[in-house]
């Protein structure tokens, strides 16, 4: 078990704020996100002892929230033994600061948070470079909270303070050290690139869906051997993880685990993670899984689909997966679902219900993405034949005189190669007649 989940770690008492905006951010809803908040700060090890929601049409500059709340919160947060302020929304610098003056204790925004949770679960070193990177590139427009009581606020000859040199000298640091990382990360995905090429013979499908929507879990179900961490834990996986699944025709596909969405995903988590999600854009096609029991699941489709597209994702080639029909006790509900998704799949990964019609899926779809050709040509020809033996699956062979006649089926990728391989072929024999 992780050390930091484990009893002799003391964890922090926290107290959520957020803020509705009605009727375009109704308070049932900031209260649902600070359900999701509440999750998160568990999972970074803080137990959640109050909440508070304002209700604010316009964010106060200096505080956020309003200066009467800001001044409520401190007398609660004092009376509370209260470790720590989470905010669900992100915070300026100037508020950040301004608020731990006033609450005299630590105060993180969600970013922060999520930032957290990911150093605390980032196990391979691609991970972790990935996380010290986003996390050097919040840190570095907020370096003045940590100098402020070196500096010195007059200008003019002989009143630059040692806290501006400080500073100065801290953002040179992290700029280096935000080169060497971005540097290392490119260096790691032209290896992973080299090391996966024999690759783009085999279809490709990649598992993504909203944060502990029960990825891993599937993964484990349809790839006994694969392993994948899973656990009930936002953000349990961060590596991606690539099996070979075995499919009803005779064929092999790369099966994808990756990390999880979440709503109001850092951007810079988006940006350094990019490297890991590279196995979502160069996949085939996508299974979208769903937490059918999460009363806001339609909503974290949006949210998946929404961070599909800032990545880079242009396609339609997505089958939902509707995880956890075991977990849905209204059978009318699971009905009207079924009618108004009929292209969806309904699953439970936990208890393995439906996995065989996920599989005829995938090998449906699989299918689709390949097409049979015909041959003819002199047996003389070994490197034509060689390759398309190599690069499609050969269904029937003959010999008419000196010629060989090949039936073959190959995937639309490879098709484009071994037909401009034939182009090229047929273009020099007749330079040769």
């Amino acid at each position: 078990m992780d050390t930091y989940f484990s009893s002799e770690i003391t964890r922090e008492t926290a107290l959520l704020v957020g803020v509705s905006a009605t009727p375009e951010l109704p308070r049932a809803l900031v209260e649902d996100y600070l359900d999701e908040l509440a999750f998160l700060a568990d999972t970074a090890g803080a137990d959640v002892v109050a909440r508070i929601v304002q209700e604010r049409k316009v964010k106060d500059p200096a505080w956020f929230i309003g200066k009467g709340k800001v001044d409520e919160m401190s007398h609660i947060v004092e009376g509370g033994q209260i470790d720590l302020v989470i905010f669900d929304d992100d915070l300026t610098p100037v508020q950040a600061r301004n608020l731990e003056k006033a609450f005299d204790c630590k105060v993180l925004d969600r970013t922060e948070l999520i930032l957290q949770i990911f150093a605390i679960r980032a196990k391979s070193s691609q991970a972790k470079m990935q996380v010290e990177l986003a996390q050097l590139e919040y840190l570095l427009p907020r370096l003045t909270r940590l100098w402020t009581h070196l500096s010195k606020q007059k200008g003019g000859i002989g009143t630059k303070g040692p806290g501006e040199t400080q500073i100065e000298t801290d953002r040179r640091l992290v700029r280096n050290r935000i080169s060497l990382l971005k540097k290392k990360l490119k260096e790691l995905s032209l290896q992973h690139a080299t090391q996966t090429k024999d690759r783009a013979d085999i279809a490709r499908v990649a598992l993504v869906g909203y944060t502990n929507a029960g990825k891993s879990t599937l993964m484990n179900r349809l790839c006994p051997s694969a392993g994948a961490y899973a656990e009930d834990r936002l953000f349990a996986t961060l590596d991606t993880k690539t099996r070979r699944l075995e499919l009803r025709i005779n064929k092999v596909v790369l099966l994808s685990d990756t990390v999880g969405f979440i709503r109001k995903l850092p951007h810079h988590l988006v940006e350094c993670f990019r490297s890991t999600l590279d196995e979502v854009l160069q996949a085939d096609f996508l299974l979208h899984i769903i937490d059918v029991s999460h009363p806001g699941f339609e909503e974290q489709m949006i949210v998946v689909r929404k961070t599909l597209e800032e990545i880079g994702v242009r396609h339609d080639n997505i089958i939902d997966v509707f995880n956890k029909v075991d977990a849905l006790d209204d059978a009318e509900k699971l009905r009207g679902l079924r009618e108004h998704y009929p292209e969806a799949l309904f699953v439970s990964a936990t208890r393995g219900l439906n996995l065989n019609a996920l599989k005829e899926a995938i090998s449906d779809y699989v299918g689709r993405q390949y097409h049979e050709r015909h041959i003819r040509t002199h047996v003389s020809n070994y490197k034509l034949i060689g390759y398309i033996y190599q690069h499609a699956e050969v269904l029937d062979k003959g010999y008419e005189d000196e010629d060989v006649i090949l039936t073959y089926r190959a995937h639309t990728r490879n098709l484009k190669h071994i037909d401009a391989r034939i182009r090229a072929f047929e273009n020099s024999e007749s330079h040769v007649a």
